[in-house]
């Protein structure tokens, strides 16, 4: 089991190997990055399921700063990783980065106030043989030169498909890599970040890119 700070945002879906910065400014989870930090703790950003506690009424900035808004309850998978501080304003708000590194599944709450702390534990994807193996790489390839295809004439793009980083990627983390290009509603992202087939996570990928065609170029 892992023990994990989680901070529950509507919409907010992060695959394994794919950063996620964030502007912090509630007192709690302000106080969240500095136990984060000081304990070498990792934080979960995550979608959430419902709201438990809304705010009344809309606040003002330096209100907001002062405290705590709605609170959600979170949902049951999601990653995590160590958390940057990268910036801290002069008001007191946070410019992080959490360097998202393992997928995780809830278990225990182990802390309520004032930020959820919860014991989870990893959920891994499908073991493969050989074959699978082979053809995990291949769906890989077909992804890579189908997106190469789709964002002809975008220079950024192809320079950093065509990057040894891209290229070289094992299968696995390129199905979630790749899932962190793609402008998917969160209710997508959460369903292909609950796979554990990585073959069915490419297959969904390259479904969904030969579907939205030229939109990506």
């Amino acid at each position: 089991m892992q023990d994990v700070a989680l901070f529950p945002i509507p919409d907010s879906v992060n695959f394994p190997g794919v950063p996620c910065s964030l502007h912090v400014f509630e007192p709690r989870y302000r106080q969240m990055v500095r136990h984060c930090i000081d304990q070498n703790l990792l934080m979960g950003v995550c979608h959430t399921e419902k709201v438990l506690h809304r705010k009344d009424r809309e606040q003002t900035i330096e209100e907001a700063l002062n405290s705590n808004q709605t609170t959600y309850k979170p949902q049951g998978i999601f990653s995590a990783g160590p958390v940057e501080l990268l910036e801290e304003l002069e008001d007191g708000r946070m410019l992080i980065q959490v360097d998202n590194t393992i997928r995780l599944k809830l278990g225990e709450e182990k802390q309520t106030l004032p930020f959820g702390i919860w014991a989870c534990e990893e959920l891994l994807d499908e073991a493969l043989d050989e074959t699978g193996e082979l053809a995990l790489q291949q769906s890989q390839s077909k992804i890579l030169q189908r997106l190469l295809a789709v964002t002809h004439g975008n220079e950024d793009a192809q320079d950093m498909l065509n990057s040894v980083h891209w290229q070289a990627m094992p299968a696995q983390t390129f199905s979630f890599a790749v899932a962190g290009l793609l402008g998917m509603p969160p209710e997508t992202s959460q369903a292909l970040l609950e796979m554990t087939s990585a073959q069915v996570r490419l297959d969904t990928v390259l479904e969904m890119i030969n579907t939205m065609g030229t939109a990506l170029s």
